[in-house]
């Protein structure tokens, strides 16, 4: 155990590589009277920084010396020995998706009883808004005792089971209820027949504790909405089932009207269930590394029985059990009914595109059959159209020769004029010619 002395700043410099907790472990002892509580952040790269700001500011309060500070960007404790020689040691810890703060009150008195409840620190009290909710909080005492009767622990603990077990080896116990008190606090009582195991293994063990508490809470956190979820799927399923049936027996004979419907509705459909499966998987993702890091720190404990209590693991896993696997084939169940939704709006799609198709060629035949027509009507109208021209230009020509009969210019106007007919035939054909290269050249490119 360490002299009480102010606590001294580690060189950053020196200590780059060394375990960021190393100087903390230096000043916790036992027995001591600790509060753990974790807070869910709703927005972790924001609120992490401010998680920091909210510490230093407990620091402040407490008026904790700035030689007694520690605090980096992830990780901080600060350490205030009261005149008693009572140690305050306040810690505050950031991760991925939480943030926690550990208060250590740790009497000069080795000899006095720790009781559950609040910390009984002189001076002690923390104003603080914190920026998530609180998923986890632990009320621990960290005995002297070498050995507690078993009636003894039950009064000391609430609940209707008591779980304990023996931890790195046969020295160290851990006993709890796994149930909350007044103050919603899960209560541990930690004592050695060791005091030099217990002091080896004292930040191990609570890391190990509250490891177990932090994932197994956040683990199930979102178990109310997975019971949800679980309904909310089912009777999407089975909507979708009687619309597939029901699709799948009228696509093939549906007019374009009703596949638009069908397409319009689908669509709708799968976008309020990509929505409701983002939001689970969101939730639920990373429920398989929760899983794992629980297996891992209860198997890091070494637990051994610790009679006549049931095993820690026993309410631990069997609280879990399962909880993982649900929640993966969840994810699974709404993977396959968006995959079935995309499907179904494929086949629709293909159907409406061979029905657009087909109306298409049939526009596509009508409209040759008319082109066609109008090419013999075109041809028809202009073949008219010169015998018109001609009739025109002969009956003006016929004109012109009678009057050149008065003034005896020529012999015969009748002959004149039966002689002009195949001459206005021809003017008659050339004009039509030229007048259709005149539209042909003023035409598009595309269009002749």
């Amino acid at each position: 155990m360490k002299e009480d002395q102010p606590p001294v700043k580690p060189d950053p410099v020196q200590h780059l590589h060394e375990r960021p907790k190393k100087y903390l472990e230096e000043w916790l002892d036992f027995p001591a009277h600790v509060h753990h509580t974790s807070y869910r952040m709703s927005n972790p790269p924001l609120d992490r920084p401010q998680s920091r700001e909210e510490f230093l500011r407990v620091l402040d309060q407490m008026k904790v010396p700035d030689a007694g500070r520690n605090v980096g960007e992830k990780f901080g404790y600060g350490v205030l020995i009261e005149g008693n020689g009572d140690r305050l040691v306040l810690v505050w810890e950031a991760h991925t998706e939480y943030y926690s703060h550990q208060v250590w009150h740790i009497p000069d008195d080795k000899a006095r009883l720790l009781e559950f409840g609040a910390i009984d620190f002189p001076g002690f009290e923390i104003s603080s808004s914190p920026l998530g909710t609180a998923f986890s909080a632990l009320d621990l005492i960290l005995s002297g005792e070498k050995s507690l009767a078993p009636d003894l622990v039950r009064a000391m603990l609430p609940g209707p089971h008591i779980y304990g077990s023996s931890v790195f080896g046969n020295d160290i116990s851990v006993v709890t209820t796994f149930t909350p008190d007044e103050a919603h606090r899960e209560r541990y009582l930690v004592y050695s027949v060791s005091d030099q195991s217990l002091l080896r293994y004292l930040p191990r063990v609570i890391d190990g504790l509250v490891t177990i508490e932090n994932y197994y809470h956040l683990l199930l956190l979102p178990f109310p909405s997975f019971t949800k979820a679980v309904d909310r799927i089912h009777e999407l399923e089975q909507n979708h089932l009687r619309h597939r049936s029901l699709i799948s027996s009228e696509v093939g004979t549906s007019e374009p009207g009703k596949l638009q419907e069908w397409l319009n509705q689908l669509t709708q459909d799968f976008v309020d269930v990509s929505r409701f499966a983002e939001s689970m998987r969101y939730r639920l993702s990373a429920s398989v590394p929760y899983n794992a890091i629980i297996q891992t720190t209860v198997r890091g404990l070494q637990e051994q029985p610790l009679a006549p209590f049931l095993p820690l693991s026993d309410y631990v896993l069997g609280g879990i059990s399962g909880v993982s696997d649900g929640y993966q084939q969840l994810i699974k169940r709404i993977d396959a009914i968006e995959a079935d939704f995309q499907s179904l709006i494929s086949v629709i799609r293909a159907r409406a595109n061979l029905v657009l198709e087909n109306q298409n060629l049939k526009l596509l035949t009508s409209m040759d059959k008319t082109t066609k027509s109008q090419a013999v009507l075109q041809h028809t109208v202009e073949g008219l159209s010169v015998i018109v021209i001609a009739y025109y230009l002969s009956g003006l020509a016929g004109y012109v020769f009678k009057a050149l009969e008065e003034k005896s210019w020529i012999g015969s106007a009748a002959l004149a004029s039966g002689i002009f007919v195949p001459v206005s035939f021809l003017v008659s054909l050339s004009l039509i010619l030229i007048g259709r290269r005149l539209i042909a050249k003023r035409m598009p490119p595309d269009h002749k």
